[in-house]
């Protein structure tokens, strides 16, 4: 059976399913005898996508951003712990003194 994607997310993993852009846009409300004006729903539902996909794409770039931070200490303490190394390597037998 096919995995059925949500927000990104397969269902059952857990995960919260997040409101796309396009859901919000697409979303159809049941009509009602005192409703709200449509055009009004539609506006609100477009300014919130518009919302939703810049929040998602600045979550994209902070990830990526965490990403290359992460890779960046992990290879500062890759040479760290090579010039530790190193350093030990090098020590006269007797500890420095004379």
């Amino acid at each position: 059976m096919a995995q059925v994607y949500r927000g990104g997310q397969p269902y059952g993993t857990g995960h919260p399913a997040l409101l796309t852009p396009h859901e919000v846009r697409t979303h159809e409300f049941s009509p009602r005898r005192r409703g709200v004006d449509p055009a009004e729903v539609r506006r609100f539902q477009s300014r919130l996508a518009d919302e939703l996909a810049g929040l998602y794409q600045e979550i994209r770039v902070l990830a990526q951003e965490n990403d290359r931070l992460g890779r960046a200490l992990r290879d500062w303490q890759t040479r760290q712990a090579a010039q530790t190394r190193h350093a030990a390597q090098c020590r006269p037998p007797n500890g420095g003194r004379w």
